[in-house]
């Protein structure tokens, strides 16, 4: 089996750079995946990603063992996401609509392609639920219903209690049900429930 991501870590503290690599390759797709829950922009979420593992990659001399990596990783691209939707916000207003758009849907004729629709129209409602919850809530959404952090590993990256983490979880979760049945659609909807 391979090393853990702290032998990793301790390897390139020791002038193992290869050893960065293998963090990345391991955890890229995660982090990319997470900036473009937040952002809505794959672009942005590849720069975000880029970004995050040039800091970690800069800052690991200095790595605290207190931390998961993956805590910490999730902390640095969290908070270059934070950087940039403050950036939009000072620039420009742009609709959830703008922010959503992944180009033109093709519609499919084969057996199968209405579901299909059906599917993309709930995902894009339950993108835009997401998208209008508070900042603090929509984060810890991201990270613990898509991105599957455990309360500890969010509460690490995002530098809070535990309790604050799951009190925003779950009322941003009430949030998300109140979006989706105002949208039509009922309590029988996919929506994630809190992992405990």
């Amino acid at each position: 089996m391979g090393r853990s991501d702290e032998e990793l870590v301790e390897a390139c503290q020791a002038g193992e750079a290869s050893a960065f690599d293998v963090l990345v390759a391991r955890w890229e797709d995660k982090i990319r995946g997470a900036a473009y829950r937040f952002l809505g922009s794959e672009e942005e979420a590849r720069d975000v990603a880029q970004e995050a593992f040039l800091k970690a990659y800069r800052a690991l001399g200095g790595f605290k063992r207190e931390a998961r990596f993956s805590s910490w990783l999730y902390q640095i691209a969290t908070n270059l996401c934070r950087d940039r939707l403050r950036r939009r916000r000072t620039r420009a207003a742009v609709s959830i609509e703008e922010l959503e758009e992944t180009g033109p849907v093709i519609v499919e004729t084969r057996p199968g392609a209405h579901e299909r629709l059906q599917q993309m129209d709930l995902a894009r409602v339950v993108r835009r639920a997401v998208h209008a919850l508070a900042e603090e809530q929509r984060e810890v959404v991201i990270l613990k219903e898509y991105q599957g952090l455990t309360f500890q590993e969010i509460a690490q990256a995002l530098d809070l209690p535990v309790s604050t983490v799951k009190t925003r979880l779950y009322r941003g979760l009430g949030q998300l049900r109140l979006q989706l049945e105002r949208e039509g659609l009922g309590v029988d909807s996919p929506v994630p429930e809190p992992a405990r």
